[in-house]
């Protein structure tokens, strides 16, 4: 299953680091992702793979928002076609 991650917040040295290795530890595939630093904001939208993962995705919901607490970040983690009709028009 697909699923989309956003992390927005205060550039930092290190974001898209950390986010991909916390995925890699639960065994999250990254398959796209789109990053962008706008005025000292960084905004980050990937689409991983959670089909193999170690965790069931409302774990790696909660984990990924802790992790976005610890570093002054929001990140959140939908199952793609959630996010999908939350967003479409």
């Amino acid at each position: 299953m697909k699923a989309i991650v956003t992390v927005v917040g205060k550039d930092q040295v290190g974001i898209i680091a950390s986010v991909c290795v916390k995925l890699a530890e639960f065994n999250v595939n990254v398959l796209d992702i789109s990053q962008t630093v706008m005025q000292g904001y960084f905004t980050m939208m990937m689409v991983v793979d959670v089909t193999d993962s170690t965790k069931p995705l409302a774990e790696l919901v909660v984990l990924m928002e802790e992790m976005g607490r610890e570093k002054g970040l929001s990140i959140r983690l939908q199952r793609e076609d959630i996010f999908e009709a939350m967003h479409r028009i």
